[in-house]
């Protein structure tokens, strides 16, 4: 297990995140480019464990909001970063003692990694979902009864904001219209915790397995990088019930960025025969059908990954004429509770389908 982020596994945690982020949380790639940078400026980052946490630590996530095809040319760096953390120790006169994850997918694992080494503070292994979804209320946090807010904004002009909400709900329904005027992708913090909230309310070793994801995808052996990633997952306790669901070449993508999102459908061909994969997205893929047949549904993971090297593919990069593979694996156990299924279950994202566990729905496969 992973026990610092350096510039030999910062790769890896790209890598594994992406795929752990399900579509979403902004490219991995250009989150490392900042990690990259700041690691060789700062040295490496310490991870520490949720139980080394003191009860009194303060424990403050770093984070992007916004629509991940934004991401793509508004690059983020760690002084806006810096604002949004600041402006929320500011106000509640508590200087940060540890960095966390609001999600483990894309940019939004890289960027706590990079400033946590620029303020020299360890980062928790873990994040608040072990996986990505859209909105601020969809975390392990809300869950367990953890303030979204106080939470602050900042973008790359010295603009800040600091919203009080009484919800996680109503923080996401206050902040998203300002996101868009802000230039629909911009710095948070949010979910201010002690250690003692933060070991009740984060999903618990999600840095390290990201990096033992990406390890397994990267390794070269006699297997093919997709059978070392679904071998990975099959390891972990979490994603253990993984399967390689579909297999094809795209054929059609509709993606629309609005209100700080992106959403859409993608159609995906098998090579030979008539057989056919959609799958539908908001910033994270959502749901998956085989031939009208439900394989996957939220709060499971689906991600769709290039065939060859196993690597995910958000959902901004998704493009005609790619040959890739849908990978589906189980959701970490606090995201499937009754109380967990009320805030990322189906329903929360206006789907039809009831949460079947993938191994269920792929039983049946043929």
């Amino acid at each position: 297990m992973a026990t610092e982020i350096n510039l030999d596994n910062i790769e890896d945690l790209a890598v594994g995140s992406a795929f752990l982020g399900t579509g979403g949380g902004g490219d991995p790639y250009l989150g490392s480019l900042l990690c990259r940078e700041a690691i060789a400026k700062y040295g490496p980052v310490r991870l520490v464990s949720l139980d080394d946490l003191k009860d009194e630590d303060s424990v403050y996530v770093a984070a992007a909001i916004g629509a991940p095809t934004v991401m793509i040319e508004k690059l983020f760096s760690v002084e806006d970063q810096h604002h949004a953390v600041s402006l929320l120790e500011r106000y509640l006169d508590r200087p940060a003692t540890a960095i966390t994850s609001a999600e483990i997918g894309g940019c939004n694992s890289m960027m706590p990694v990079a400033y946590a080494a620029m303020r020299g503070l360890p980062l928790v292994d873990g994040d608040g979902m072990g996986r990505a979804f859209p909105e601020l209320q969809m975390t392990s946090m809300n869950v367990a009864g953890i303030a979204c807010a106080p939470m602050t904004l900042a973008d790359e002009h010295g603009n800040s904001l600091l919203i009080q909400a009484n919800s996680g709900k109503k923080a996401e329904l206050l902040a998203r219209p300002v996101v868009a005027e802000m230039g629909a992708s911009i710095c948070m913090s949010c979910y201010p915790m002690t250690g003692a909230e933060a070991r009740r309310g984060l999903v618990r070793d999600t840095i390290s397995a990201a990096v033992a994801i990406g390890e397994a995808v990267r390794t070269r052996g006699d297997l093919s990088a997709i059978d070392r990633l679904v071998g990975a997952l099959r390891q972990h306790a979490y994603y253990a019930d993984a399967y390689r669901i579909f297999d094809g070449k795209i054929t059609e993508i509709e993606r629309t960025t609005q209100s700080g999102w992106v959403t859409g459908k993608c159609t995906i061909a098998a090579a030979l025969g008539k057989r056919e994969a959609q799958l539908t997205f908001k910033n994270e893929n959502l749901v998956v059908y085989v031939d009208g047949v439900l394989r996957c549904v939220v709060p499971d993971l689906i991600t769709v990954v290039d065939q060859e090297t196993g690597q995910a593919i958000p959902t901004e990069r998704l493009a005609y004429g790619q040959r890739v593979s849908v990978i589906g694996c189980s959701a970490p156990a606090p995201l499937k509770t009754p109380a967990a299924l009320e805030v990322v279950g189906p329903a929360c994202f206006g789907l039809s389908e009831a949460y079947t566990p993938i191994r269920a729905l792929m039983e049946g496969k043929e």
